[in-house]
């Protein structure tokens, strides 16, 4: 498998769910160590590299001072509850916004990025860049992003330069993905899924995650870290549930090759 190779340069991927980041980075030859608070495993779909099983807030970056890049995409689902037009999700967003406390314990996991990567580059004595993805619907609560890829945004240590979604496509090895849903059945985040739509109830839930998902971000977000009493109570349950948010989660692979390629060293690219 590619990245395996110990002379590759080494990504950590923190909060790594399924591997979205990580299948890029391998495919770009890195060693890549996965971090997360549980495994995430259903049928043939699991994480492709190492795992580590820690939460990520318990982590000191010294520990990644070999590191040549690290990647991140903290949980989202606040963030996305908040930006719907609903009155509860106003009403949540209203009472953090009164309170400091809850203010600081809703961007927790996102600061530790960014603490994480600040450690990092002190024991190494030199920069490790750091990309971190969430949804566009942070940005009130973390800061303006410095790049949109489709619905996921990116702050950071964000190329320049980057590749472009069109009409509201992105491609994933050389194959379009439609938001109609004729092409693409990979669970790219959606803006078009409707968890508590019960109508959906009996369909196969991979057709029902895949038919809006063209790398626009969904409002399902991620689960790993969240309450799951709201989960258990959509028509998808378990793990059923888990497995459909995982994929709905993963980064799409031209943006997690792009980054890849971006910031593999230049004197193991002359070496290869």
């Amino acid at each position: 498998m590619s990245g395996n190779n110990i002379t590759s340069p080494l990504a950590i991927d923190l909060f790594c769910g399924l591997g979205g980041w990580t299948e890029g980075l391998l495919s770009e030859n890195w060693r890549v160590i996965g971090f997360d608070i549980e495994r995430h495993e259903y049928g043939d779909e699991k994480y492709p590299a190492q795992l580590v099983l820690q939460d990520v807030l318990t982590l000191h970056g010294k520990q990644f001072k070999d590191a040549a890049l690290i990647v991140a995409s903290p949980p989202c689902q606040e963030f996305s509850y908040m930006a719907m037009p609903w009155s509860k999700a106003k009403e949540k967003a209203r009472a953090i916004r009164a309170s400091v406390d809850e203010q600081r314990r809703l961007t927790t996991l996102f600061d530790a990025c960014f603490r994480i990567q600040r450690e990092a580059c002190e024991a190494a004595d030199r920069h490790i860049p750091l990309v971190v993805e969430n949804v566009k619907g942070a940005q009130p609560w973390v800061g303006r992003a410095r790049w949109m890829f489709g619905s996921f945004a990116l702050w950071g240590d964000v190329p320049a330069l980057m590749p472009m979604t069109t009409g509201r496509q992105v491609m994933k090895n050389g194959v379009t993905h439609r938001a109609n849903g004729e092409t693409n059945f990979h669970g790219y985040k959606s803006t078009g899924l409707n968890w508590s739509d019960r109508s959906k109830r009996g369909q196969d839930f991979t057709r029902v995650v895949g038919a809006q998902a063209d790398g626009t971000k969904g409002n399902g977000g991620s689960w790993f870290y969240a309450n799951k009493s709201g989960a258990r109570a959509l028509s998808l349950k378990g793990k059923a549930r888990k497995r459909a948010s995982a994929m709905i989660a993963k980064i799409p692979l031209p943006l997690s090759r792009y980054i890849a390629r971006t910031f593999k060293p230049i004197d193991l690219e002359i070496a290869a």
